[in-house]
């Protein structure tokens, strides 16, 4: 199955997310299909979450399951998203 789902990038004190499609079966950092966006939780002066919402159309039209994670992040900046 096909999820898309957070990958940890960044170091201990400075986490940073990549929104990637990627194989269920795959580590959680480790091979993905695509990289659709961002989410950097520690610094909020600047951008903060970027998603490429139609490509997250696109894998969820051809059947990619979403996390709950990516989903409460694409909520909670749903405003942000429809403009970008």
């Amino acid at each position: 199955m096909v999820v898309i789902r957070l990958a940890l990038g960044g170091n201990r004190d400075r986490k940073f997310y990549f929104i990637v499609v990627a194989d269920s079966r795959a580590r959680r950092d480790g091979r993905f299909i695509e990289e659709l966006g961002f989410y950097n939780p520690v610094n909020k002066a600047v951008e903060s979450f970027r998603i490429n919402m139609e490509r997250l159309n696109h894998w969820v039209n051809v059947g990619a399951q979403i996390s709950p994670t990516v989903k409460k992040l694409i909520k909670q900046n749903s405003k942000k998203t429809e403009v970008a």
